[in-house]
């Protein structure tokens, strides 16, 4: 069968693999139809995390696809279910697991496609448990986006952020996948949204979402018009992902106990921060990772009522490395698809 496999730095190679055998007690076969590439994605093609790795690995960190078989024991699902599947190998059996945590297992194996063999294969046995039914009315390529693009917004925006409808928020890079899934979520409830851009063309395209005030960061100081703009008062939440180049000027942004919720560092992992400022304005900052399962069942829902995830191109599985060039060199708008 094909699959998309990683050799090394920068070599990612379309192959043909064994297939996978009958799903054993408990698990679900399923065919991959659609793949939502993401900044994990591009990392482990730079080479990220190489030591922890068996090479060659199986690409691919976020899919949905079709149930063809089902193992002994499974009786949630059955040939034809639309589907996604949880990206990390979790146990199902520590504190985090049983309470619904699934993102802050104690004993987590790996995230599928980063240190161990992903989704980008056309055949791919799961456990049952790791498995969440797509309604019959959202599409392979937008229910491939909910894992990722949505999981991780709604768990940053509403279990950790705790946003609430009528706030405001500063969203940044608000072209990115999980950016525009942060808009769409802010304005579902009625907040006021800031969001910074790198070109015009996208803050045309921000503003069509429905951001309200859009920043370029190229061109402006954002924390400076944020600032202006809410006089001086600063904003509720900041939905932060960018890392050293706007950390700083996010927390100056925010208001007296204000909210920043972080899941990323592709500018970086190391910063600096003023003590005195976060103790003396009372902020609170959370670090947040990947989504629980039931974050993907509440992404898939909002699906289901009509808030799609913004798609900015779709590729088929010949051409994945025009679609992998296109997010890494940061023309995407939205979510890029590759389809199998």
């Amino acid at each position: 069968m094909r699959a998309l496999q990683l050799f090394g730095d920068r070599d990612l190679r379309l192959t043909d693999i064994e297939p996978p055998p009958p799903p054993a007690a408990g698990e679900v076969q399923i065919r991959t139809r659609a793949i939502a590439l993401n900044y994990l994605d591009v990392w482990g093609f730079r080479g990220m995390a190489f030591a922890r790795r068996k090479m060659p690995q199986v690409a691919g960190v976020e899919a949905s696809g079709e149930v063809v078989a089902v193992g002994e024991g499974v009786s949630r699902f059955q040939a034809g279910d639309k589907v996604v599947m949880y990206g990390a190998e979790t146990c199902g059996h520590c504190k985090a697991c049983r309470e619904g945590r699934d993102n802050l297992c104690e004993n987590v194996a790996g995230i599928l496609g980063f240190h161990v063999d992903g989704f980008a294969r056309e055949l791919i046995n799961r456990p049952e448990r790791l498995v969440i039914k797509v309604p019959d009315n959202v599409s392979f390529d937008d229910a491939a986006c909910a894992p990722i693009g949505f999981g991780t917004v709604q768990h940053m925006l509403f279990d950790n952020a705790k946003l609430e409808p009528g706030e405001t928020i500063l969203v940044h890079a608000g072209g990115s996948g999980i950016g525009t899934a942060a808009i769409k979520m802010a304005k579902d409830i009625g907040c006021y949204v800031y969001t910074t851009v790198g070109d015009d063309a996208k803050g045309e395209r921000a503003k069509a979402l429905g951001a309200d005030m859009v920043i370029n960061y190229r061109t402006e100081r954002f924390e400076g018009v944020v600032r202006k703009a809410t006089r001086r008062k600063g904003v509720d939440v900041v939905f932060e992902h960018v890392g050293v180049d706007t950390w700083n000027g996010s927390l100056l942004c925010l208001k007296r106990g204000g909210r920043l919720v972080t899941c990323g560092s592709t500018s970086g992992i190391s910063t600096t921060l003023n003590l005195m400022q976060l103790f003396q304005q009372q902020y609170r900052i959370t670090g947040s990772f990947g989504c629980s399962m039931g974050n993907i069942v509440q992404s898939l829902d909002k699906m289901a009522r009509g808030m799609n995830p913004v798609i900015d191109s779709v590729f088929e599985l010949p051409d994945f490395l025009k679609g992998l060039e296109r997010l890494e060199g940061r023309q995407a708008f939205g979510k890029v698809i590759v389809r199998f």
